[in-house]
């Protein structure tokens, strides 16, 4: 079936998923550019530069990645005006352990009961994989309320030796409460694309860890159970799939670039983000993005992007949002809604220092840059790949 052949995820007679909560939560732990290992041999003017990121935020010594979930989640169900959730799904690549699924142990420790609850693993495109999902089990007529959360911890994931994933990835978890409702009113997700290329399987992983880890032990070092990226193919599917994912949903929703208030994307690197605007012709005030403050988290990237936007009143009943997404896989998601009157979101770290708010990339020399190490500039450029020399000869 060719991209031409697929559903239009049309408005219909079904019952629509209506968004009715929003959360976020980063952990406490803020790592600002200039905290980052110096044996990585980058700066915070560099960083900057390079990333768009001035601070991330890294769990601390004992934290899971269902610790975070639970906080969003717990967030978003405390505003919960109706009955609860009778489904629960987890977006994640970094689940506290490989069986069984996180989303029952959330389920539980949320006290919901003996509730629907799995998992998707669709890496940074979960959260959108995830909204298709609840969509999906909302017009089945199996679920009445569905809480969507993407959380991850990807610090568990980084190899020291890396700098190039090092100064990017960051933890972080974001939640949403869908309810079935009817399509056309405010917060009703109106179209969906969504797809894969398998063929790019190995660009983003984590090579080790798994079945095939133990089926072929021998192919597999310890530095295998480490995030691995190919950054300058990264890059170019990154751009390619979510600008022609975000123009498929607008055609299906009946937009144009024109009628879009708010543009939200992964949060995988400032100049992704900024190709991917110039390409739909969305400038950037219109653009919703907290990369600055929050780094490169995942799946969760998306919820907390717009838990973020909306603390700040960015987000307004009646907005017309455009969300699109992209992650290993490959995959990508791309949807879009009017934004509802929501309950009032609380920010998503304890506090943010003006620092982090205001810093901007400006007042970067030639001799700054040139005095960079150009095999981590060039990666960094493409799109954040790959480990130091060191590491690579150990794949």
């Amino acid at each position: 079936m060719t991209v031409a052949d697929r559903p239009t995820w049309a408005p219909s007679d079904r019952p629509a998923a209506v968004l009715e909560g929003l959360a976020g939560r980063v952990p406490p732990r803020r790592v600002p550019n200039a905290e980052l290992p110096a044996s990585w041999g980058v700066d915070d003017a560099w960083v900057r530069r390079r990333t768009g990121i001035v601070t991330r935020h890294w769990a601390g010594p004992g934290v899971r990645t269902s610790d975070l979930a639970f906080e969003a989640a717990h967030r978003v169900l405390a505003a919960l005006d109706g009955p609860e959730p009778d489904t629960v799904l987890v977006a994640t690549s970094t689940p506290d352990r490989p069986i069984p699924a996180m989303a029952p142990h959330l389920a539980a420790r949320l006290g919901l009961g003996q509730v629907a609850a799995w998992d998707i693993a669709a890496a940074c495109s979960g959260f959108g994989y995830g909204l298709a999902a609840a969509a999906g089990a909302l017009a089945a007529g199996y679920a009445r309320r569905v809480l969507l959360v993407a959380a991850e911890v990807y610090s568990t994931l980084l190899d020291p030796a890396d700098r190039g994933a090092g100064v990017v990835f960051a933890d972080g978890a974001g939640a949403v409460l869908l309810r079935r409702g009817t399509h056309g009113e405010p917060g009703s997700l109106l179209a969906f694309d969504l797809g894969s290329d398998g063929t790019g399987h190995e660009l983003i992983q984590v090579p080790g860890g798994g079945a095939a880890e133990r089926a072929r032990p021998a192919r597999h070092t310890p530095a295998d159970r480490y995030f691995r990226m190919a950054g300058r193919e990264v890059y170019r599917h990154a751009v390619t799939r979510m600008t022609e994912s975000s123009q498929r949903v607008l055609a299906r929703t009946g937009w144009t670039a024109d009628d879009v208030d708010r543009f939200a994307a992964h949060q995988a690197n400032a100049r992704i983000l900024d190709t991917v605007g110039e390409r739909l012709r969305l400038p950037g005030d219109r653009q919703v993005s907290n990369i600055d403050r929050v780094g490169n988290t995942g799946a969760a990237s998306l919820p907390l992007a717009l838990a973020d936007a909306a603390s700040r009143g960015q987000l307004v009943a009646g907005a017309r949002v455009l969300l699109t997404s992209f992650g290993a896989g490959l995959t990508w998601a791309s949807a879009t809604l009017c934004w509802p009157d929501l309950p009032a979101v609380a920010p998503v770290a304890d506090t943010i220092t003006p620092e982090a708010d205001t810093a901007t990339c400006t007042g970067i020399d030639a001799a700054t840059d040139a005095s960079t190490d150009a095999r981590i500039d060039a990666a960094v450029d493409a799109g954040i790949d790959t480990a130091t020399p060191a590491t690579a000869a150990r794949r």
